[in-house]
């Protein structure tokens, strides 16, 4: 099957809810806010969403399948100059795994609007500490374990791990 990368636009929106909505029943602890939550979310919100994701120092990323279905998403923006951050990460079960790609090409496409637009040297992300899976991942492309962490938003208890990944200039 053959996937292609877009940015999300601001006509968006139903999409990106749905596909939040399908991200916080697949994965609950790689997002800081609950399904009940986004569920309640006004179309407002979603609008909202999509401006913020077509403001500059921001790009929001969709893996799109040959039926039209968004099947990934990955979000970059710059709270701060010379780093760049990543949010936002996720690929339909039936999609994913190396052999497919899709996790790869929406990060080859956001480190390559790190590089082309975002101008910064590294690019950040917060993983849960039990998402060993999306860990693995990052650490397979290159990123690495800062030490930084926080509390999980969701779960003070648990912990979010700061990783990092050097972008350098597009060579």
């Amino acid at each position: 099957m053959a996937y292609r990368i877009e940015r999300i636009g601001l006509a968006d929106w139903e999409r990106l809810r749905e596909v939040r909505l399908t991200q916080l029943l697949d994965t609950p602890m790689a997002f800081l806010e609950t399904y009940e939550t986004a569920l309640a979310h006004g179309e407002e919100e979603w609008h909202a969403r999509v401006r913020r994701v077509n403001e500059p120092g921001s790009v929001g990323l969709a893996a799109v399948a040959e039926s039209g279905e968004w099947v990934g998403t990955m979000i970059g923006f710059t709270p701060e100059p010379g780093s760049a951050q990543l949010v936002g990460v996720w690929v339909h079960p039936d999609h994913r795994g190396r052999e497919r790609g899709v996790t790869d090409a929406l990060l080859d496409a956001v480190v390559g609007w790190v590089r082309a637009e975002a101008g910064a040297e590294r690019l950040l992300l917060s993983v849960h500490e039990e998402n060993d899976r999306a860990a693995a991942f990052y650490r397979r492309r290159g990123f690495e374990f800062t030490g930084g962490t926080k509390p999980y938003a969701l779960d003070p208890a648990a912990r979010e791990l700061e990783m990092a990944l050097a972008v350098g200039p597009q060579g």
